[in-house]
């Protein structure tokens, strides 16, 4: 029997940005170039409920993103009442999400269950951190997006940022649950890797 580590799952969505840009099949490429398997794949529309039902609805977390926000327009000396009407962080973390739905469901996106050694950890840092203009040269953000908070607020939009990874292998659980349910999820070995 594999190692409970060896066969690790992990949920990555590309976004509607990384499906406009032609970058499926880079994103998948740079998986499977680490050698990791790519074991259930969809492009699909999402509706707003499905979106909705993928970002956390929990006040704290919310609250978070509106914190978030209110940090972010400090640090640039901007004045979220004027720009946003509120300063509010559960108001504005709302406004965030709300702005998360719309991006959401703007374009088709792309479901992948991505299996491998560590998978949750190396996708993290295949795709590089959430805010592209801090992500590396090197890793999908940082290679294919310069989008940041401020400039997302400014225009009151989310941060385009290529791909949705599962932070934790209990959150990977739950969005392959979420989004492909009793779906297949293939089981193969990789020439060369698995054998």
């Amino acid at each position: 029997m594999a190692h409970p580590i060896k066969e690790e799952k992990t949920f990555v969505l590309i976004k509607p940005d990384g499906v406009r840009k032609g970058l499926i099949g880079e994103v998948i490429k740079r998986f499977e170039q680490r050698d990791l398997k790519i074991v259930a794949l969809e492009m699909f529309m999402p509706t707003r409920q499905m979106i909705d039902d993928h970002y956390p609805k929990d006040p704290a977390w919310i609250e978070r993103l509106g914190m978030k926000t209110l940090s972010t327009y400090e640090k640039y000396g901007i004045d979220a009442k004027k720009e946003l009407g509120s300063n509010d962080a559960k108001e504005l973390g709302n406004m965030v999400r709300g702005w998360l739905l719309d991006f959401m469901t703007s374009a088709p996106l792309v479901r992948m269950v991505v299996q491998g050694t560590h998978a949750v950890d190396v996708v993290r840092k295949i795709a590089g951190p959430t805010l592209p203009y801090a992500a590396d040269m090197g890793t999908i953000r940082g290679d294919f997006s310069i989008d940041s908070p401020a400039l997302a607020n400014s225009e009151k939009r989310a941060v385009a940022n290529i791909v949705h990874c599962s932070e934790t292998p209990e959150e990977a659980a739950h969005e392959i649950k979420h989004w492909f349910g009793k779906a297949v999820i293939h089981q193969y070995k990789r020439h060369g890797v698995d054998e």
